[in-house]
C-alpha cells in the first residue's frame, strides 16, 4: 500500500463554517448595542415612572402608579377629573402629523423633478440637503423667529407693500385676526399653529426629499412615456401612474418624519401658543422645568414612546396589507 493512498483525504474534510460563525457574532454585536442604545435607557426611564418623587427633584425607587394616573384621570382624581395631559398629548399627535403631511406634500414634486434632472444636478441638490441637515433644530428655530417677527420679519414686508392694507380695504383682514394670524393692526404669526407647523415643516423636509428620493429614481421612465404616449397630461400622469407607484414610500416617510416630530421641543416652544404645548414641552419641564417631577416626565415619556412604537405598528400592519 502506498503512502498516497493510506493518508486521508483532505479535500473531502468539511472546512468550519467561518462566515456563517462571522455573521452569528455580527447578529450578537448589534443585538448587544441595540440592548445598550435602546433597551436599557427605556428600562430606566420605565423604572423611575414607577418610582416615589422626593420634593427637591429627587426620586426613589418604587412602585406607584400615581404618575399615569395623573397623566389620564388628572391631578386631582378622584374628586374631579382633568385631562390637560391628554390634550397635550393630543397637540402632539395633531402637529406632527400636520407637520410630516405638509413636509412629504412639498417634498414629493420637488423629489420627483431632482430625479429628471442630470446626475450632475442631482448630485448639486442632493449635496445641499444633506448639508443643511447639519443645521440644528435651535438654528432653524431662531431663522423662523426672525422671518416671522412683527417688526423685522413678513408681517413687517407685509405691511410695507401694502398688502395689510389691501386686505383690511377689501374686508379680508377681520378672517386672519380670527384664525390667530393678525392682530387688530398688522399680521401677527407668533405665536400661532400655523407658524409651528411651518417650522416643523421646514425642518423635516430635507429628511423627506431624502426618504422619496431612492423610490422616485428607480421609478420606470418607460410607464411615464407610455401614459405620455396615450395622451395623458403631465396631471394625469401624476395621479395615475407615478403616486400609485410610490405610495408605499410615501406613506413611510410620513410616518418616520411624524414619529420624529412628536419629539420636537424647541418649535413648539417658541411658536406655539402656551395653551397648545406639547408632551415633549411637559415632559422638559417635569423634569428640568420648574415642576422638578422626574417620575411625572418619566412616565409621560413612557407614555409618549408607546404611543409612537403604536403608530409604527398600526403603520407596517397598513403597509403589508397595501403591498398584498
Amino acid at each position: 500500500m502506498s503512502l498516497s493512498a493510506a493518508a486521508p483525504d483532505l479535500s473531502q474534510v468539511p472546512e468550519p463554517d467561518r462566515p456563517r460563525e462571522a455573521a452569528l457574532g455580527v447578529k450578537l454585536g448589534m443585538l448587544a448595542l441595540l440592548a445598550v442604545l435602546c433597551l436599557v435607557p427605556f428600562l430606566f426611564v420605565l423604572t423611575i415612572s414607577f418610582g416615589h418623587k422626593i420634593e427637591g427633584g429627587g426620586w426613589s425607587f418604587g412602585f406607584e402608579t400615581t404618575q399615569y394616573k395623573r397623566f389620564f384621570l388628572g391631578a386631582t382624581w378622584p374628586e374631579t377629573f382633568q385631562d390637560l395631559y391628554l390634550q397635550k398629548l393630543g397637540y402632539s399627535l395633531w402637529f406632527a402629523a400636520i407637520g410630516s403631511l405638509v413636509a412629504v406634500m412639498l417634498a414629493f414634486p420637488f423629489t420627483y423633478y431632482l430625479t429628471r434632472l442630470g446626475k450632475r444636478g442631482q448630485t448639486v441638490w442632493l449635496v445641499v440637503l444633506l448639508s443643511s441637515l447639519s443645521l440644528s433644530e435651535v438654528f432653524i428655530v431662531m431663522g423662523w423667529d426672525i422671518l416671522l417677527s412683527a417688526r423685522s420679519g413678513l408681517p413687517a414686508l407685509l405691511d410695507g407693500i401694502g398688502f395689510t392694507g389691501l386686505m383690511k380695504d377689501l374686508g379680508w383682514f377681520q378672517w386672519f385676526r380670527d384664525i390667530g394670524l393678525a392682530s387688530p393692526r398688522a399680521f401677527k404669526f407668533k405665536t400661532s399653529g400655523f407658524a409651528t407647523v411651518l417650522c416643523m415643516s421646514y425642518l423635516v423636509w430635507p429628511y423627506a426629499v431624502i426618504l422619496l428620493y431612492p423610490a422616485l429614481s428607480r421609478l420606470d421612465p418607460a410607464l411615464i412615456e407610455a401614459a405620455r404616449t396615450m395622451g395623458a397630461r403631465p396631471r394625469k400622469v401624476i395621479s395615475t401612474v407615478v403616486l400609485p407607484s410610490v405610495r408605499l414610500p410615501l406613506f413611510g416617510a410620513a410616518l418616520l418624519l411624524f414619529v420624529f416630530l412628536l419629539g420636537t421641543y424647541v418649535t413648539v416652544s417658541v411658536f406655539a401658543d402656551p395653551s397648545q404645548h406639547t408632551l415633549a414641552v411637559s415632559i422638559y419641564d417635569s423634569v428640568r422645568g420648574s415642576t422638578l417631577n422626574a417620575p411625572f416626565g418619566a412616565a409621560q415619556s413612557v407614555i409618549l414612546l408607546i404611543t409612537a412604537g403604536l403608530f409604527l405598528f398600526a403603520g407596517q400592519t397598513l403597509s403589508k396589507a397595501g403591498g398584498k
